[in-house]
């Protein structure tokens, strides 16, 4: 499928997607939520993405350097904020192929997503698309198999998936991307998109794994950092939140 036709494709997935309801997803999504004051942090984030994003940075990845630090909450919670913003169209995309979890957190059935695409098993992407009832935002999940992900994430197919992503206009998509230290994909995939952010974690994160993270991954591309400190669940004040930007915005927490 060329670029042109996917990208029209995308655009009648992004207009009419399947449907999953807002009280099917997960407890600890509290972004769709503007009165809940849980979702206050991810609103404020949600602005340092529309910013990047009218600099021109509409493809934002989401990573960290271990597994386990809250990447994948802070990716979907950012989308699900982001989503409630009229002007925009937001899509999420789970490029973590072998570890994906963004179909668990929003309670999404199946087993074809975005892995099946880049092998060549499943020729309509649009296809794989999936949004949360009364909300401007369309997801593509990946489910988890044994599969030869750099590969894939090295391909033609990928880099003109994410180019046709891209190309829609008045859009802006957030990737869940692998921890940088799982493998070398989210340095594959850091090529294709145009800016990602580091989530750290309170207490967990070391300065030295944040120093490493951004030597492998490069430091061209990379917009900032993102502090989380879930503590103790999702109470109001369970986690706190904090954001840095530039290249060394990590010293603000690390020194």
């Amino acid at each position: 499928m060329d670029l042109t036709m996917n990208s029209l494709r995308l655009s009648d997935a992004i207009a009419a997607p399947r449907s999953i309801n807002v009280v099917d997803v997960d407890s600890s999504i509290v972004g769709f939520r503007s009165r809940d004051i849980r979702s206050r942090a991810f609103n404020l984030l949600r602005t340092q993405f529309v910013r990047l994003a009218s600099e021109g940075a509409k493809i934002i990845g989401i990573t960290s350097a271990t597994p386990r630090v809250g990447k994948t909450f802070v990716a979907c919670n950012v989308a699900a904020s982001l989503a409630r913003l009229p002007e925009l169209s937001t899509t999420l995309l789970d490029l973590d192929l072998r570890r994906g979890s963004v179909a668990e957190r929003f309670n999404i059935p199946g087993e074809r997503g975005l892995s099946d695409y880049l092998e060549g098993k499943e020729e309509d992407l649009a296809s794989l698309s999936w949004g949360v009832e009364k909300q401007r935002l369309t997801i593509f999940p990946t489910f988890n198999r044994d599969l030869q992900s750099a590969e894939l994430l090295s391909g033609q197919r990928f880099a003109d998936m994410m180019a046709a992503f891209r190309s829609l206009p008045d859009s802006i998509h957030i990737c869940d991307l692998p921890p940088i230290f799982a493998n070398d994909d989210a340095m594959i995939i850091e090529q294709q998109i145009d800016a990602y952010l580091l989530v750290v974690e309170d207490g967990i994160t070391t300065a030295k794994q944040v120093r490493d993270a951004l030597r492998l991954a490069g430091r061209s591309k990379f917009k900032g950092t993102i502090l989380n400190r879930y503590i103790r669940g999702m109470s109001a004040d369970a986690y706190g939140y904090g954001y840095g930007y530039g290249e060394d915005a990590y010293s603000k927490y690390y020194g």
